[in-house]
């Protein structure tokens, strides 16, 4: 275990990075879209192998944070979660409730404030626009791959600002 005072950050995304969403996927394909269903169904999310090695491992040299678009009126469940799945102990950076900008601006705000006091490490995250102004900011990236895409996810992501 390393000091976290002064450790270098690994910041990790939840949604198909750690956690498998597909199963509640068919609450967004609906008209209007049922965010409450989508986020109450998220304790029950499988751990995803690879994202879950990659944080155990991070966790190792780095401090561990997690940085998800999920509204903080969940953070409760994430918490637990993460808990559950045995990951390692993190701060956890949530959208505000009615924050309903884009995940690449709320993500790369709190990243730039992150990286005034620490060395960020890197960003393991899914959205791939996230990834890429992340990357056009000067952080180094990891695409967490390993998930199925939801096209409907991203559109949430991107146009509606819910995770």
């Amino acid at each position: 275990m390393t000091d976290t005072s002064k450790a270098p950050l690994a910041v990790f995304d939840l949604d198909n990075t750690l956690a498998d969403t597909a199963h509640r996927q068919r609450f967004l394909e609906r008209r209007p879209r049922d965010w409450d269903r989508f986020f109450a169904a998220a304790p029950q999310d499988p751990p995803i192998p690879e994202g879950v090695a990659l944080a155990r491992e991070s966790a190792r040299e780095c401090e561990v944070v997690y940085l998800t678009g999920r509204p903080e009126r969940c953070r409760r469940d994430t918490l637990d979660w993460l808990a559950a799945q045995g990951l390692p102990e993190g701060r956890v950076y949530m959208r505000r409730d009615a924050d309903r900008r884009p995940a690449r601006f709320t993500k790369l705000e709190i990243l730039r404030r992150l990286a005034r006091t620490r060395e960020i490490r890197v960003l393991v995250d899914d959205d791939e626009l996230v990834c890429a102004d992340a990357e056009r900011a000067g952080f180094t990236v990891l695409r967490a791959r390993w998930a199925t895409p939801s096209a409907d996810l991203k559109v949430a992501q991107e146009r509606e600002g819910r995770t």
